[in-house]
């Protein structure tokens, strides 16, 4: 499923058609707004090592007060279709995985937050060298109303300013998981 399709489904689920153009924050305070971050980062460890740690069910091995409860599949591993919740910043959050693929390096989710937004997590992970695998990811939010832009926008500069939190969190759990 592409993730175009695969946002503008979960959006209309939550009551709303989802534009696939990104709309400035301040352009229009009447219109939900949709914003678009991307980061990159390096970790210094073999693509082998680096790429499963985007699956849900390993990713909590890695970035602090991620827990999913898993409804596809159970027992849980990481596949394309998962199907989990999880609750960050007292926020529940229903997730689909739209894509999880080792070959081509593609992870892609698709959240919804009620009341609030939907979100896109397209993240691709490629082999730079022998031992380091270059992370590039992009979040897309759209808020479900105009009330809720404020928040979206908060997210979404929290969003910009990842890249190093994630590269320390992945880099710190496998130097951890590699002296054992």
């Amino acid at each position: 499923m592409n993730h175009t399709l695969a946002f503008s489904l979960l959006a209309a689920f939550a009551g709303v058609v989802a534009s696939s153009a990104t709309q400035a924050p301040s352009a229009d305070a009447a219109k939900p707004a949709h914003t678009h971050e991307a980061f990159s980062f390096v970790v210094s460890a073999p693509y082998a090592d680096v790429f499963p740690l985007f699956g849900a069910h390993e990713e909590r091995k890695w970035a602090v007060g991620f827990e999913p409860k898993f409804l596809h599949p159970v027992p849980a591993h990481d596949q394309p279709g998962m199907v989990f919740s999880t609750v960050q910043d007292d926020m529940p959050r229903m997730w689909v995985n739209t894509a999880f693929d080792a070959g081509t390096g593609h992870v892609q989710y698709v959240y919804w937050i009620p009341d609030l937004m939907t979100a896109l997590i397209d993240i691709h992970v490629t082999r730079s060298v022998i031992n380091e695998t270059k992370v590039e990811v992009v979040y897309e939010r759209t808020a479900l109303h105009p009330e809720a832009n404020e928040r979206v926008i908060r997210m979404a500069q929290a969003d910009a300013n990842s890249g190093p939190r994630w590269a320390e969190m992945i880099s710190g759990y496998l130097r951890s998981a590699n002296a054992k």
